[in-house]
Formats: C-alpha cells, structure tokens, sequence
C-alpha cells in the first residue's frame, strides 16, 4: 500500500517554516528520493511523492497554524523555481498511473485554493527561478505570482511543444478562467517552448509582478507584509496536531478505525463500509479543540481519504466499489449539529472545509459508486451526502427490517461539490424546489418515504434484494471502464460549469485520450522521445 502520511520533519523535497503570520513553503526537491525507481527528480521537477508532501504541507496548515496568514511559495535551488512533473516518471508509469498523478495534484492545488478562499490564508508565488508545465500550474493556483528579472527566468505551458500532450491539470483552464488571460494570447504562451518573461509576461497577465534579482527577496517580503495588513484578524488560537492516518492489511483488504475496503478483485469490486461514531462527540468549539485529530468527523474522514487515494493508485482493475454504512444516524447528526453550533470556531470550520473535499474527491473517483443502503445501514447527515454522491442509490423495502434515511444540517450548502451546487440541488435540477424544501425540513425517512421524494434510484422488495443487487453489480463491472468513466464524469454534475469541475471534467476527457495516443506515447511519441536526438513521429490526422 502507499504511505500517504507525511510531517514536516521527514520531508524530503519541501521545507516548511513558520513565522508568525507568515509561512515559507521551499520546494527542494531531493534527486535521489523519486517516488519510484528508474529515475531522478532532476530540476525541481516533481512526481506523487513530492506532492504528497505538498498536499500534507497545506492541510498542517489549515489544522495545526491558524495564525498563518500568508504563504510563500518558493524554490530553495537555484535558477530553478519547478520544472513541472517529472518526464521520465510520466514516460514509465501505467496509463492508470498518469491519470490518477494528474487528478491528485490537481486536487493539491484545488486545496490551495480552497484554503485561499475560506480559511483566510493567501497564497504568493515566488518565482524566483525556471518555472515550467506543472510548476506554473502551481503557480497559477496561487492568489498571486512574482517573477525574477534576471534576463533568463520564465514561466511556461511547454506541454503542446515539447510532449505533444496537454497542461491538462488545470493549466489551461486556470489561464482563461482564472487569470482571465486573452484567447489569442493563451493560444500564443501555450505553444511557445521558451515560455514568456519579465515585462510581456506581465502585460500579458501571466504574472503580476517582476523584480531584479537583488531586491527580489525584500519586495515578495514586503508584499507578504501588506497582505497581511489587508486580511481580516485572526482570533488567538491554537492549533492541533494531525496524527498519521495508518491502513491496517488483511487478506480480505484494508481497515482503519472507521473505515474499511473489502477488495474482491476477480470481480473488480470493492465494498467501502464507514462506521457511525460510537461516542459522544464534541459539541462546543472547547470540546472540538480538546478532542484534537481524535474527533470521529475528522479522523473518520480522513480515513475515508486515505482510503479513496489507495484504490484509486492501488487498485484499478477494481471498476464498482460498494458503500455501506453502519451505526447510529442518531450520533451522525449529533456530530454534525455539534459541527454546526460551532461554526464561530475556526477550527469547526476547518473540519466543515475538510468534509466537503473528501466528498468531493470521492465523486471525483473514476468508479462506480453504487450506495446500499440496507438492514443496519446510516445513511443520515453527511452519509447521505456520500449516497447522492454515488451514481446509485439502492435502498432495500423490508417492513421486517426498515431502512430509515435522514438529510443533515450541512446538506443545505455547507458542503458543495465541484460545480458548486449542493448534492441535492444537482439530483433535482429539475425541481429546486425539492431540494430546497429537503434542504430546510431536513427529514428522517422510511425507505418507503426516501424514494417517493426521490432519493432511491431502486426501491427492492426483501425477497429480491440479494438478486437484484447482484445483477446490477455484474452488469456494471462486465462494461467498458473507458465509456463508464467518461459517461461518470459527464453525469455526475449538471448545471452550469466552474473552473473546477471544468478542470475536472477536461482531465477525464483530455488525459485519458491523449496520454494513450501514439502521439504522446507511442515508440516515437513526444513523450517517449523528450530527452533524445530523435524527433518525434506524429499521425498527422486530425479527429
């Protein structure tokens, strides 16, 4: 299994400091650590192990320094800021590998992002260095970003050019959406090789400032400083400490505290069964701090975390993975009410902040998510928001046996997804009056009552439950994964479009289909021919 915990103190590519207010955030990146063996991290570029470290860096931040008000970005290796992901790592990995590589440091950054708008931290990259394909893209998730003039740093998207693939991870998406970048002006940065510096690259809104070399230190310094000034106060608190989040393996699969994966890998599936707290939780922000990493909402999800990334790189033969859960509802929606009449503390926020992007790369997994809500189930509060957040909801009719389901306080908005929309708004676009009417009564259901006001998909009979269900998982797992993860995608969120779920959206389409075209990695793909004499060889034919 992978080992996605990561501290500051066994960092090997990043080094984090905190002073005050302000953090710094020093990419050096160490050669001789790749995350996998075959090749060296050469100028700061960078593979999964290297944004682990990241995606830890940011989340310790949010949890264990709320003082924190601006972060720095920067690169501790000379004439080097980030030369983006590793070439050779992407030219030797699996398809599979490369999506999911793709997907995860995007998330990185989209939690960037998230942290900017709503834990009151801003983000400055430092460009003090070569910055080129993913390490502009890591730029670009920044507030802000400051170019060195030194007559030879720039920030490039040299992907088309060079690889013959795209800066799919969000690159171009952030460029017109974000950064509001013209165009023609887009079009022109994203095919040119050398990338753009100093005077045009700030004309042309890729950047918002440069300096000369020796005042480039003190005028990111002072900047820091002046933001700072502009955010609101921080209340005096202290943070809590975030503990290692440990899979226990057996021969059945992987089990946490909370959380465990039952793997049946001849029939490509897996079963992800999460526990309702079995004690009273925190119901003040006193208690929240005084429970820590050990509060059931932040160590159940985190789990859950963990445990989506471990399928998603471990296991990709496993297309349907089942979600059952199990406990009191009554203590789910005491957790989450606690959560609620909390909500001036900063660190209930936080834990609101991190619930909603776990849900969020848990619809954003390229399986089949199929929700069971049968004898013993707790699908209550924000275990229901993971059932709408499945591609069905299969919710069995006993009247021996009843099944009960309930909408908590935090499906009202608290926990968006992708495109913005809270879960019940996007399974009703059709009626936002359900939703909304769900939203503020907040039910407890019968099975029964649950799919007349639309939240099962099937509604099965006891006698045929065992049957029923195992068709529909046959069916699902015997159809091409390649047509199920595009129809997934396209799916799963309706309405209107944001820079997020586009991003997500072009990932699947994009990445999936050009990274296994012989053009980027065929014998003499751009990909496989970077590095040597040899050009590339393309199929000219457009489709």
């Amino acid at each position: 299994m992978i080992d996605f915990n990561r501290h500051p103190s066994s960092y090997r590519h990043w080094r984090l400091r905190c002073e005050g207010a302000i953090a710094r955030l020093d990419l050096a990146v160490d050669a001789e650590f790749p995350y996998a063996e075959g090749y060296e991290l050469k100028m700061n570029s960078y593979d999964l192990g290297v944004d682990i470290e990241l995606a830890d860096a940011v989340q310790r931040l949010r949890f264990e320094h709320p003082e924190v008000k601006v972060v720095v970005i920067s690169s501790a290796t000379e004439r080097v800021f980030c030369a983006g992901a590793n070439i050779p790592m992407l030219a030797s990995a699996t398809h599979a590998f490369k999506v999911n590589f793709c997907k995860f440091t995007n998330e990185t950054r989209l939690s960037i992002e998230d942290a900017s708008r709503h834990s009151g931290i801003r983000f400055v990259a430092a460009v003090n260095g070569a910055c080129a394909g993913g390490g502009y893209e890591l730029a670009i998730a920044c507030d802000e970003i400051y170019l060195v003039n030194d007559n030879s740093s720039t920030v490039s998207l040299p992907e088309v050019p060079l690889l013959g693939v795209l800066p799919g991870t969000g690159g171009l998406t952030r460029l017109v959406d974000k950064r509001k970048i013209r165009r023609d002006r887009a079009d022109v940065f994203s095919t040119l090789a050398e990338g753009l510096r100093g005077k045009r690259a700030k004309n042309w809104g890729l950047i918002d400032d440069t300096w000369p070399k020796s005042r480039f230190v003190d005028k990111v310094d002072a900047r820091a400083e002046e933001l700072i000034g502009e955010l609101p106060s921080k209340e005096p608190c202290e943070g809590i400490e975030l503990g290692p989040i440990a899979a226990r393996e057996d021969e059945n699969g992987f089990s946490y505290e909370y959380v465990s994966v039952v793997l049946e890998e001849a029939k490509r599936r897996a079963t992800l069964s999460i526990q309702a707290p079995t004690s009273p939780q925190p119901k003040t922000a006193e208690e929240f701090a005084q429970a820590g990493d050990s509060c059931w909402l932040i160590k159940c999800f985190r789990e859950l975390d963990d445990a989506i990334c471990q399928l998603r790189f471990g296991y990709p033969e496993i297309g349907v993975i089942l979600l059952e859960t199990r406990g009191d509802q009554a203590a789910i929606l005491a957790a989450e009410e606690g959560l609620v009449a909390s909500q001036d503390s900063w660190l209930a926020r936080e834990i609101q902040f991190l619930l909603a992007r776990v849900l969020r790369r848990f619809e954003l997994t390229a399986r089949s998510l199929f929700a069971l809500a049968d004898q013993g189930s707790a699908f209550a509060g924000i275990f229901l928001e993971l059932a709408l957040a499945s591609d069905r909801i299969y919710v069995l009719d006993d009247p021996d046996k009843p099944v009960e389901m309930a909408v908590g306080p935090l499906s009202d908005g608290q926990l968006p997804m992708s495109n913005g929309l809270t879960r019940l708004q996007s399974r009703f676009l059709a009626d936002p009056d359900a939703a909304a009417l769900l939203a503020r009564e907040k039910p407890r259901m019968t099975a029964v009552e649950a799919d007349e006001r639309g939240l099962a998909t099937f509604l099965v009979e006891d006698l045929d439950w065992e049957d029923d269900v195992r068709i529909a998982i046959e069916e699902r797992a015997s159809l091409s994964p390649d047509a199920l993860t595009g129809m997934e995608a396209s799916l799963r969120f309706g309405g209107a479009e944001t820079c997020d779920s586009k991003i997500f959206g072009r990932l699947s389409a994009w990445q999936n289909w050009i990274f296994i075209r012989p053009n980027a990695t065929g014998e003499r793909g751009a990909l496989a021919s970077y590095g040597k004499p040899e050009a590339a060889r393309f199929d000219w034919r457009r489709t």
